[in-house]
């Protein structure tokens, strides 16, 4: 079975998401490959249609703000893997991370914006979320 799927966070044109005094749900909406139809561009859940290990990487873009960061979440169902994180007053910048997780069938592997902060994206793709199948077990 082949897996694997990235894609950006806007379909179309420039903006900025955030900033939220809650983490929220990101969807990544313009779609560069969805090899098995794992990835809803509506939900931004990746669902697990085997037991496996996949990988997963995201890079949060942000615009330099004094007051807010730019980060983003990796979550395995309700649980938090890991965090991208930057913040700098001025310019652009991006964080970046990544992890490999045991999923079963079912298991739901999603981003959310970290609590007040920014996440940018326009045509150039610069905030992605991306994963596939690296073998089923």
């Amino acid at each position: 079975m082949y897996v694997a799927f990235s894609a950006s966070l806007l379909a179309s044109g420039s903006g900025t998401i955030g900033p939220f005094n809650t983490q929220t749900n990101l969807v990544f909406r313009y779609v560069f490959s969805n090899i098995g139809n794992a990835y809803n561009p509506n939900t931004g859940f990746f669902i697990a249609p085997v037991r496996g290990a996949y990988h997963f990487e995201f890079h949060v873009y942000g615009p330099g703000d004094p007051s807010h960061a730019s980060g983003a979440v990796l979550f395995k169902n309700r649980e938090r893997v890991c965090i991208a994180y930057e913040h700098q007053s001025s310019g652009g910048v991006k964080s970046s991370n990544g992890a490999t997780l045991l999923l079963e069938v079912g298991d739901v592997v999603f981003l959310r914006l970290w609590e007040n902060s920014k996440i940018h994206d326009n045509s150039n793709h610069h905030s992605t979320f991306s994963g596939h199948l690296l073998f089923t077990m």
